[in-house]
């Protein structure tokens, strides 16, 4: 079963959620008297949908590290530059795009990972490089890496679905697909 949860309700994917008939719940912490009671809250709608693997996409938030905990090696997240550089918490859009070209870097790009209990920190599955361009601006950058963006999400997330991403142990093995 699918789900999308949001911790903003006008997240334009709340809209594509509902034209394509997937559930969506939104859940910011703030909007619960406790911890625990927004993590509960988490867990019933995972649960009760019988979800098995997460895919974050502008989620901007640290998950709770009892989710990543039940769903480790099942969580991935999407990153708009190559990771470790340019990664941890602070570090996610634009702020990304101004550092990036606040250091003089010629390439960026895109990484894929899985998610750990510390923010851009978890195994890399998956990087794309992104020339920056001698007149790049931080929105002109942010529009070239989201395009890389959508396509190697697409591409990784298929990994999974075609179970060609084995985990064992820490070491992550990308089998080859059908000849």
């Amino acid at each position: 079963m699918r789900l999308l949860v949001s911790n903003n309700p006008d997240a334009g994917a709340l809209a594509t959620a509902k034209d394509n008939g997937i559930d969506a719940l939104i859940a910011s912490r703030s909007g619960f008297p406790t911890r625990d009671a927004f993590v509960q809250t988490l867990f019933t709608a995972l649960h009760g949908r019988g979800v098995d693997f997460i895919a974050l996409a502008g989620y901007m938030k640290k998950i709770p590290v009892e989710i990543v905990r039940e769903y480790r090696g099942r969580i991935v997240n999407i990153h708009p530059a190559l990771l470790p550089l340019f990664g941890g918490k602070g570090l996610y859009g634009h702020f990304v795009h101004e550092a990036v070209l606040a250091r003089g870097c010629r390439v960026t790009g895109v990484t894929v990972h899985l998610v750990d209990e510390e923010y851009d920190r978890g195994p890399i599955l998956a990087q794309r490089c992104v020339p920056v361009e001698p007149d790049d601006t931080p929105d002109t950058l942010a529009e070239r890496v989201l395009r890389v963006e959508h396509r190697l999400y697409a591409e990784t997330l298929q990994l999974f679905s075609d179970e060609r991403i084995r985990l064992d142990g820490g070491k992550i093995e990308i089998l080859p697909g059908p000849s």
